[in-house]
């Protein structure tokens, strides 16, 4: 990126050759790819004609203003259509950005649009939404993750230098992991989620999508630091990029965990992982095994949360205060109606679940124990750390799969199953791509590091990417 803004700079190019350049990328891609769910063609060339316009004045906002990003559909954007990927919301036109989105609008940066995930952030590879699937740039008969999926595929089709999703369970990594592309969970609270259609409050995270390491870290220190607007959000400061050094790795303590080399990984993703940790040994780091048991627990713990959160979170779409309106004779038939259409079947499995987890006659034996379980995995990742510096694991079990593989919900939450232990701990992961597989499908590493230490996550993940390159 930093090619880019010296192009800028030095006027060598314009903020409108870069976007119609992009704008060019995704008509020519779409819909076949589907990464978007609305291109804002109009918008982005007058935002990049803003931005020549300071250049030319000497007055840029920063040194990215006029590159464009692309925006996950869950988070709001004044004017622009915020879907969240589901019928309910088709036609909803936030009246404010997100405290994320005004971030980059104070950078200068073109929003080339709104990319597709699953309605409502609920799933792993993009099939739940009410706009078609985001297909995989490397395998268009694959799924591009999610839910993520289109922030993933436009990064990694071209479509966009770098974009924004949001992350859960894993919603950032795992799609970043499928599509070859750098994703970051943040520290719970460090970035704002004033704006950001909620899922699972207490596990929602935003978070920055990019080709390269240094990309995400650029785009990450435009988002971090605290935010009044958001009451969850962290007394933090502000993020700086760091000085990429290869050297630095030397006497470096990488924990292993076991749990996460076990049944259900792949063979050619544990291959291209363990290839990564002996190099990162080689240059002088220490491996040290450790054991991470609660994440045995962490899936079932994850959706007990996730479904009650989330049954709470979407009580307001009900036709009067929020989604498309369904008339009947009465209110009762109206909820019910405007929420029988609105929704998609894996958004109603996850309210009905998440109701019977908060009934009186369950909230106890349900809800209440997997807070407990969560506090016992915070503490069993707090004392990993006691021991080492960062986490190394797979990003995901497998590379991606193919488009109607997963038809058994159980099995698609399956995918989350090395993601989820960061969100319910809070503290930040970060997915780089660390090779491919016999298909050419890419593979993702994921480094785990303690709360606020964002910037060895990407030293270290600086250090993966180059040896990958290799």
């Amino acid at each position: 990126m930093r090619n880019l803004a010296h192009l800028l700079e030095t006027r060598q190019v314009s903020s409108r050759e870069i976007v119609e350049h992009y704008l060019g990328e995704i008509k020519q891609q779409e819909p076949d790819l589907n990464a978007f769910i609305t291109v804002d063609d109009v918008g982005a060339l007058a935002q990049a004609d803003a931005a020549d316009m300071r250049r030319s004045q000497g007055n840029p906002l920063s040194p990215w203003d006029g590159i464009p990003i692309a925006v996950k559909d869950n988070i709001s954007t004044k004017g622009l259509k915020t879907t969240c990927a589901s019928r309910f919301l088709s036609n909803y036109k936030p009246l404010f950005d997100a405290s994320v989105v005004r971030s980059l609008r104070d950078a200068g940066m073109p929003i080339l649009g709104k990319t597709n995930l699953d309605e409502f952030a609920m799933g792993s590879s993009t099939e739940y939404s009410a706009y078609g699937v985001a297909r995989n740039p490397h395998d268009r008969t694959r799924v591009s993750g999610g839910s993520s999926g289109g922030s993933a595929a436009a990064v990694a089709a071209g479509e966009a230098p770098w974009s924004l999703g949001t992350d859960t369970g894993g919603s950032i990594r795992q799609p970043a992991s499928f599509c070859g592309v750098v994703g970051l969970k943040p520290t719970y609270g460090w970035v704002s989620r004033y704006g950001v259609v909620a899922l699972a409050p207490s596990l929602d995270q935003v978070g920055p999508m990019a080709r390269t390491v240094e990309d995400a870290a650029i785009l990450f220190s435009l988002l971090a630091g605290p935010d009044p607007k958001d009451a969850t959000s962290a007394d933090a400061r502000n993020f700086e990029v760091p000085f990429w050094d290869d050297q630095f790795v030397k006497d470096l303590k990488i924990g292993v965990p076991e749990e996460f080399f076990g049944e259900g990984l792949h063979p050619d993703v544990e291959k291209a992982v363990r290839r990564s940790l002996r190099t990162l040994e080689g240059q002088g780091a220490t491996l040290v095994p450790i054991s991470l048991a609660t994440n045995d627990y962490a899936i079932d713990t994850y959706l007990t949360l996730v479904t009650a959160e989330a049954s709470s979170s979407l009580a307001r779409y009900d036709g009067v205060r929020y989604g498309e309106r369904v008339h009947a004779a009465d209110s009762n038939t109206m909820f019910s109606k405007s929420r029988a259409a609105g929704f998609g079947p894996e958004v109603k499995r996850r309210i009905m679940l998440g109701t019977y987890v908060l009934s009186a006659s369950h909230y106890e034996a349900y809800y209440e124990q997997a807070q407990r379980v969560r506090t016992l995995i915070k503490l069993d990742v707090l004392d990993a750390f006691k021991q080492v510096d960062v986490i190394i694991t797979p990003t995901t079990p497998t590379t991606a799969f193919t488009i109607g593989a997963k038809r058994n919900p159980l099995e698609m939450y399956l995918s989350d199953l090395f993601t989820a232990m960061a969100n319910l701990s809070g503290i930040p992961a970060l997915s780089v791509p660390c090779g491919t597989d016999p298909k050419g499908l890419p593979i993702g590493l994921q480094i785990m590091g303690s709360h606020f230490r964002e910037e060895l996550l990407f030293k270290v993940g600086y250090v993966v990417e180059r040896s990958a390159a290799r």
